[in-house]
């Protein structure tokens, strides 16, 4: 099932897009804007797979406001303009709906989305992770996550080259990413990956150069790799 919700300025819009997520499969419009600083907000605590994004709005460019998300969403622009079609693809998007748009177009669009994710879905459970940072989508092959380290509301991840990517994410959603089988969070700072571990010792975790402390709430959770 997709999670989704959608910013348009047109409250019109928004109640369009609202009526044919009811009548298609598949999908759930969790919530709707009308301003981007709102969606923001509903984005930094909920994340979701899909956003329905209104280019034109006066604010700010959805193209340029998609750019800015430090998450990996999908996204499906809606617009009146069709100058914007070429830019809109150029940053991945799903699909790219010229208002006014049918029903049938809709489901079409959606459709693109649901096989997307469940690519990404099944690619992530396997190989990598794709994350948005520094207004660029990133492919981080698990094998070379090192530590993964909160910083307030961004986490940084530490790769194996010793480069770090510094993404808005909170810690449980980039866990809920992660194979359970390959990764552990050991404090509520600091997730790790469990073959890379090298000792443990005195209430700490040893990985190469870094040092990093067990949690009291996560010291059951260790104690089972022993």
């Amino acid at each position: 099932m997709i999670r989704a919700i959608a910013l348009d300025d047109e409250p019109l819009a928004l109640k369009i897009i609202s009526r044919f997520c009811e009548e298609t499969e598949d999908i759930v419009l969790e919530k709707t804007f009308t301003q981007i600083t709102e969606a923001q907000k509903f984005l930094r605590k909920f994340p979701v797979d899909l956003i329905f994004l209104d280019i034109h709005m006066p604010a700010k460019n959805g193209i340029d406001f998609y750019k800015s998300l430090n998450q990996e969403i999908m996204v499906i622009f809606t617009t009146a303009y069709s100058d914007y079609a070429v830019e809109g693809f150029n940053v991945n998007a799903v699909d790219y709906l010229l208002k006014p748009f049918s029903l049938e177009r809709f489901q079409a669009a959606v459709a693109k989305g649901k096989n997307e994710l469940l690519s990404r879905q099944y690619t992530h459970q396997h190989t990598h992770l794709l994350i948005r940072a520094d207004y660029k989508l990133h492919r981080i092959e698990f094998d070379t996550i090192v530590l993964i380290e909160s910083l307030d509301d961004y986490v940084q991840i530490h790769l194996a080259n010793s480069t770090k990517l510094v993404a808005r994410l909170s810690m449980k959603t980039l866990l809920e990413k992660l194979p359970a089988s390959d990764f552990i969070r050991v404090h509520r700072s600091y997730i790790v990956p469990i073959q890379k571990i090298q000792t443990i010792k005195h209430k700490t975790i040893h990985i190469g150069t870094f040092v990093i402390p067990i949690g009291d709430t996560y010291k059951d959770v260790i104690s089972k790799l022993l």
